[in-house]
């Protein structure tokens, strides 16, 4: 009897842990074509693929399918990126197609995935990616796709988890930045201004100006009053300590004033606009009250890049191992989400439908006031 097949795929921007994830997949699947534990509901093993760039390995002519084997994922849940790639370009409902006159155009390839995954033979799914990557698999799944979701963003944005991987090896980035910009503000006298990722949430803002004792945080859910940020930085400047540290996410923003977006060639990309010039906006709005020295520096991709952390290789795994286990129970429409102390399944319809942002009564909000890290408001 032929052995069942279980694609997997990372979708939209890569982040420390993926590559432990697709191992925890494997490895579970070895156990139990090895040893056919209590969750064997047949004689049936499985064998496990591996779709380049997403879906746009299935989609793409020739298409793009490699097999995932004990060999080929030894040793990956220390390594950065993913071995499978990623894309967050298009995607099987909104694929771009160049038109005639030079445009572009979104074309709805669904219906053409599904089938092509049942002429590859496809049993099952494994979707690892965030809020967007996970809305794919709802609509996916209301089609008919046997598919289970893996939630991955390094926002920690999702309200169906406790954590996603990746956050707290972008927290440690953060933090390790925040450190070494504090030594040399320190030596120079200066403001140093350091914007981190965070497009609608703050949590990795907030949780590296906790940990490197930054002066200020601004971040997307509370819109700040620069005039209260200048006292700040005055007050930090002219109180004996003589220089300042202030963390801003990407997605923050000023009272009655909107985020600030990179200029960008949007030719083939369907997603929302990047993010990105935050820092140099607030740099440049104290400079022209106060008489200070002030450098920015944008941490951008290193943020993603790397290994992850012990937490993150371990919450990585636990996501691949449960994942795997929940297409062998056959809870398709299901992510796997992380419930302290728990690995659950959550419906994915439930997972996407709220977003978890800071607010006044969390307790990171109420211990940055309490450590007086300005929150400009």
């Amino acid at each position: 009897m032929s052995a069942r097949r279980l694609l997997v795929l990372t979708g939209g921007g890569d982040c420390p842990g993926l590559n432990a994830v697709i191992r925890g997949i494997v490895k579970r699947s070895n156990s139990f074509n090895s040893h056919k534990d209590k969750f064997a509901n047949s004689e049936r093993g499985w064998e496990v693929f591996g779709s380049i760039k997403a879906y746009n390995g299935i989609l793409n002519d020739p298409q793009e399918i490699v097999p995932l084997d004990s060999k080929m994922v030894s040793g990956i849940h220390v390594l950065g990126g993913t071995i499978i790639q990623t894309t967050n370009n298009g995607g099987p409902f909104s694929w771009p197609v160049k038109k005639q006159d030079g445009t572009w155009d979104k074309l709805d390839r669904s219906d053409e995935l599904i089938q092509k995954l049942q002429k590859l033979g496809m049993d099952a799914v494994i979707s690892i990616g965030g809020d967007g990557s996970q809305r794919i698999s709802q609509r996916l799944f209301e089609k008919g796709l046997s598919v289970v979701g893996v939630p991955k963003t390094i926002d920690n944005d999702l309200g169906a988890t406790d954590f996603t991987f990746g956050f707290q090896t972008a927290v440690q980035i953060a933090t390790e930045a925040v450190d070494k910009l504090v030594t040399t503000a320190a030596s120079h006298n200066r403001v140093m201004i350091l914007e981190v990722m965070g497009r609608n949430a703050g949590w990795i803002a907030l949780s590296a100006a906790i940990a490197g004792g930054a002066d200020v945080a601004l971040i997307p859910e509370f819109p700040y009053d620069i005039e209260k940020v200048i006292e700040k930085v005055n007050a930090r400047m002219q109180g004996g300590k003589g220089f300042a540290i202030i963390v801003v996410a990407e997605g923050a923003k000023p009272k009655e004033g909107r985020p600030v977006y990179q200029e960008h060639n949007f030719e083939r990309r369907h997603h929302e606009k990047r993010l990105g010039g935050i820092a140099e906006q607030v740099a440049q709005e104290i400079k022209k009250n106060l008489d200070i020295d002030i450098r920015v520096v944008v941490l951008g991709h290193l943020q993603r890049g790397g290994g992850p952390i012990a937490f993150d290789r371990i919450l990585a795994t636990e996501f691949g191992v449960k994942a795997f286990e929940l297409v062998l129970e056959g809870k398709f429409g299901t992510m796997v989400a992380y419930r302290h102390p728990d690995i659950i399944a959550v419906p994915i319809a439930k997972a996407i439908s709220r977003s978890k942002v800071l607010s006044k009564d969390d307790k990171l909000v109420h211990t940055a006031l309490g450590l007086d890290i300005h929150l400009g408001v």
